[in-house]
């Protein structure tokens, strides 16, 4: 009995021992149940709230903030350059600011020079979104931070998140836009039309173009449209490089080919460029000038829109682009991670997560309204 009671007394012992080295916090050799103590528990809750940020640690104040442009052809890019080089200053980091004259290779250069110098972020507005996958890795791999800047960056894992205005949204405003000026200025329908698209190494061209047409499209099967020249695809449409001179000259060609003994009530042109391209060609082929959509509201065709030339344009400010994006960054050097966002765009590879703006439509109509915080455009509207 005795000896029982002793063999008892050491089998207590034993299992007290291993339920106290079960709770010492280590996991090996214990079992699940005996492997979560409110120890760990709290630890876990813990993890949970960083986990978010566990992965993206922030960084010094006065760090150097890498900004690779496309190029400076257009208004916005220039404004770009200018605010975010005088903004990343003013919020105490050291900008490099650098424009790639709209070539892949000179911009994997500069992005590649970045990382050597020590950028812990770098905002790429890509030339094409789809070409800088290699160095961008490089600068994840380096631990460097990596946002999209107006578009996608494409097929690679090399990106933390993008910062843009709706593009599909934007495609869906211009066609609104062109059919409410046919209606105002061209009478019943149907209406003659054409279709111009952007760059198509731009992410963004197709999805302007992919949300016209789901606006444009049941009007052209019902025949309330007419696309004279038949092109209604993106590849027929779309303007390489975002070069108005190009646009100007298909704009030509289809005037002399289409429209001898017709006349062309309205075209959905991609941005102000193309657009007021489009209406020096359909003024110099004597044809009254046509209802015509337009993106980025330029100062030049701001007054256009003003004037009664360009019926529409579409405002995407600069400044609440590069608003956004120091404030992702600002988050990022505090070491706060990304923030939250409840839209992503698949890039090919993965889900980015995206920081979408609303644009906003402007006809003169609205022109005041839109600008009225805007000094320097509204200037242009006297």
């Amino acid at each position: 009995m005795k000896k029982r009671t002793l063999l008892s007394m050491a089998m207590v012992a034993t299992m007290t021992v291993a339920t106290f080295a079960g709770c010492g916090g280590s996991r090996e050799g214990t079992t699940e149940e005996t492997a979560t103590t409110e120890t760990e528990a709290t630890t876990e809750e813990a993890s949970a709230d960083t986990a978010a940020t566990a992965d993206m640690p922030g960084f010094e104040e006065g760090a150097t903030i890498g900004i690779s442009l496309p190029w400076l052809g257009t208004q916005n890019w220039k404004e770009a350059e200018e605010m975010f080089t005088t903004q990343l200053e003013e919020a105490g980091y050291t900008p490099l600011v650098q424009a790639a004259d709209n070539k892949v290779t000179q911009q994997q250069q500069q992005i590649e020079s970045m990382i050597e110098n020590g950028a812990k972020v770098i905002v790429v507005g890509p030339v094409d979104g789809s070409q800088l996958g290699s160095v961008l890795e490089q600068a994840k791999e380096a631990g460097v931070y990596v946002i999209g800047y107006d578009r996608l960056l494409e097929n690679t894992t090399g990106v933390d998140g993008v910062v843009q205005f709706g593009s599909v949204k934007t495609g869906e405003l211009q066609a609104q836009a062109l059919l409410q000026g046919l209606e105002e200025q061209k009478g019943e329908a149907p209406y003659n039309i054409e279709l111009f698209g952007g760059g198509p190494a731009d992410p963004n061209a197709p999805n302007f173009f992919k949300g016209a047409m789901s606006v444009l499209q049941p009007k052209i099967d019902d025949g309330t449209l007419v696309v004279v020249s038949g092109q209604t695809d993106f590849t027929q449409c779309a303007t390489v490089d975002w070069d108005n001179a190009k646009a100007q000259s298909r704009m030509d060609s289809l005037l002399s080919g289409f429209y001898s003994d017709k006349e062309i009530d309205g075209v959905l042109c991609p941005n102000d460029g193309i657009a007021r391209a489009c209406i020096t060609s359909c003024e110099n082929a004597g044809q009254d000038i046509p209802v015509v959509s337009g993106l980025d509201a330029e100062n030049e065709s701001v007054e256009w829109v003003w004037q009664g030339r360009q019926y529409s344009t579409v405002a995407k400010p600069t400044e609440d682009l590069v608003a956004k994006t120091i404030e992702i960054i600002d988050s990022l050097q505090a070491g706060n991670g990304m923030p939250a966002t409840e839209v992503t765009a698949d890039n090919g590879v993965i889900e980015v997560p995206v920081y979408e703006l609303p644009p906003v439509v402007v006809t003169k109509d609205n022109e005041k309204e839109v600008f009225a915080n805007d000094p320097s455009r509204l200037e242009l509207l006297k």
